[in-house]
C-alpha cells in the first residue's frame, strides 16, 4: 500500500507542468488552516477542562446588550 506522500507525488506526476506549483500552494494553505484548526480546537479542550466555558442562552445575551447597549 502506498503512503499518502507517494499518494501525493503520484498525484501531482499526473498535472500538467504548469499546474502543479498552483496545486502545491493550495495543499500548503490547506495544511496551514488544518493546523490552525486543530490549534483551536485543543484550545477550547483545554478550556472546557480548565472550567473556563460556560452554557448561555443567545435569546438572553441578546436582550441583555439591548437593555445596556
Amino acid at each position: 500500500m502506498k503512503s499518502t506522500t507517494e499518494k501525493v507525488i503520484e498525484a501531482l506526476e499526473l498535472l500538467p507542468e504548469n499546474l502543479r506549483s498552483r496545486a502545491v500552494a493550495y495543499l500548503l494553505e490547506q495544511a496551514e488552516k488544518f493546523r490552525a484548526l486543530e490549534g483551536q480546537i485543543a484550545e477550547g479542550i483545554e478550556d472546557i477542562a480548565a472550567g473556563r466555558v460556560s452554557n448561555w442562552n443567545l435569546q438572553e445575551f441578546t436582550r441583555e446588550a439591548r437593555t445596556h447597549g
